[in-house]
């Protein structure tokens, strides 16, 4: 650490020095990144305040208006339950019919995920959050005016691909932008934006027809396009396109006008030249031996996180309470309003398990519908403060800049993929064997605690640059 401090510190001053004999004016000063202070009064400041710990108001604002695009995405997540009986009495859906319809999503976020690193990488994280949109848009539109199932699947399949672009590209901008020690908070907020998308759809999808729902999903898109236009780029993405003036003035804007950004404007750049002398790694690429534990940590999370069945749960919650016996409209909305609660997913799964093992056997059918309703809650609300949120932060955080583009949409589809897989075949388990399907679930949430503990490193509190030089030296 001391060694990276003092190489920093010579970086700094070198920079510095060519500066300023290149630029002897005071706008040398703030083409690094200084105020217009005299130089005892900067070196004061630099000793008394950190500005790469400073949580400005441009940095929350920045990040509000990036998971603003999460809410776009829980919107379309819970549209699906509450909209299933209006659109399958209708449109004369069949299980069949509506089960690709609610799947589709993911579908739609699997495309989106494949083309996911690049697209951020061509647009840059803030032009390919206003691409996003574009596909949402019009998805919303297509869902609300359908007349038949082609035209919802769609709709359903162009909402899909933005918010497959969204899952990655949001995360990856907050961690670039947020200060190391609020890193994982902010990027956390990706999540709990997402969860309250769900929560008004549920909450209104009781009492709202599901073609105004789809105009209502529209609104928060149109506020967000109009957002993104007042909000910085990656630093980060600017210096790895060679814009280092455009990158300072990024990176000042968001720690703010008083801060000294040279040194954290020097470790990105040095980060990013050491990145490209490994060049941009492919795909075929990305499965070397040095890349193997971030890669085994960022798809293996996916993996477990959507195998817990969690996708399902939150698309066909109505169903479920049907099943279970308990008032559909009453559950949707108490998920909505207990979102902060924690719970055991693998025991919410088992407890389901249960519930329906009993119920296919007459054993205590009373007691059916509230095994049902806390089973149901219990995992959506665990999932929101935990799994759902625990993935995308760490997928941010973990690679390096020249493998960020390949592995990210590597682990981005993989989540797409199986969150697929789940929403699909739910229906079809849950009519076939309700108890297996969720016994099935309970031991995926039970192995995912073993491979967090062993594998998942603490990230708190770390640069990205530390974070990556810590995975790559764990597999030399």
């Amino acid at each position: 650490m001391e060694r990276q401090k003092s190489m920093e510190k010579g970086l700094l001053r070198k920079s510095l020095s060519i500066r300023e004999r290149k630029f002897p004016n005071e706008d040398a000063f703030l083409e690094t990144g200084l105020s217009r202070k005299s130089p005892r009064e900067v070196s004061k400041k630099a000793l008394n305040d950190d500005s790469e710990c400073r949580v400005t108001v441009s940095v929350f604002l920045s990040t509000f208006v990036a998971v603003s695009g999460s809410f776009c995405t829980g919107c379309g997540a819970g549209f699906s339950s509450g909209a299933q009986s209006g659109i399958t009495k209708d449109l004369a859906l069949s299980v069949a019919e509506y089960s690709m319809f609610g799947s589709i999503l993911t579908l739609g976020g699997l495309i989106g995920a494949i083309f996911s690193g690049k697209v951020a990488d061509v647009l840059g994280r803030k032009r390919t959050m206003l691409f996003c949109e574009a596909f949402c848009v019009t998805g919303w539109l297509a869902v609300a005016l359908a007349q038949n199932a082609l035209w919802l699947d769609c709709g359903r399949l162009l909402l899909g691909i933005g918010v497959g672009l969204f899952s990655y590209v949001i995360p990856v901008y907050i961690a670039e932008i947020a200060p190391k020690h609020v890193r994982g908070s902010f990027v956390f907020a990706n999540q709990l934006m997402q969860n309250c998308g769900i929560a008004l759809f549920f909450i209104i999808g009781n009492f709202v027809p599901w073609r105004l729902l789809a105009i209502v999903g529209l609104v928060p898109c149109v506020l967000h396009v109009f957002c993104l236009f007042f909000i910085p780029e990656s630093p980060r993405w600017l210096a790895k396109k060679g814009r280092d003036k455009e990158c300072r003035t990024a990176l000042q804007r968001l720690r703010g006008p008083d801060a000294d950004i040279s040194r954290e404007a020097n470790t990105i750049k040095d980060t990013i030249e050491m990145s490209e002398l490994d060049g941009e790694t492919g795909m075929t690429e990305l499965f070397q031996r040095r890349y193997a534990y971030p890669l085994i940590i960022g798809v293996g999370l996916m993996f477990l996180q959507q195998l817990s069945g969690s996708s399902g749960m939150t698309y066909y919650a109505s169903t479920l309470f049907q099943k279970g016996g308990f008032p559909s409209a009453i559950g949707t909305s108490v998920i909505a309003t207990i979102m902060a609660s924690c719970a055991a997913m693998g025991l919410s799964a088992l407890l389901l398990s249960v519930s329906y093992g009993f119920q296919s056997f007459g054993i205590l059918p009373d007691l059916t519908p509230i095994f049902t309703c806390i089973g149901v809650l219990g995992h959506i609300v665990s999932f929101a403060m935990g799994m759902g949120g625990l993935p995308w932060i760490i997928m941010a955080e973990i690679f390096p800049m020249n493998v960020k583009v390949s592995a990210g949409t590597l682990v981005t589809v993989t989540n797409w993929f199986f969150g697929w897989v789940v929403t699909y075949t739910f229906n079809f388990m849950l009519q076939w064997n309700a108890s297996g399907m969720f016994f099935i679930f309970s031991m995926v949430s039970a192995s995912s605690i073993v491979f967090i503990y062993f594998l998942v490193p603490e990230t708190k509190g770390r640069s990205l640059e530390e974070i990556q030089a810590l995975l790559s030296n764990s597999v030399q």
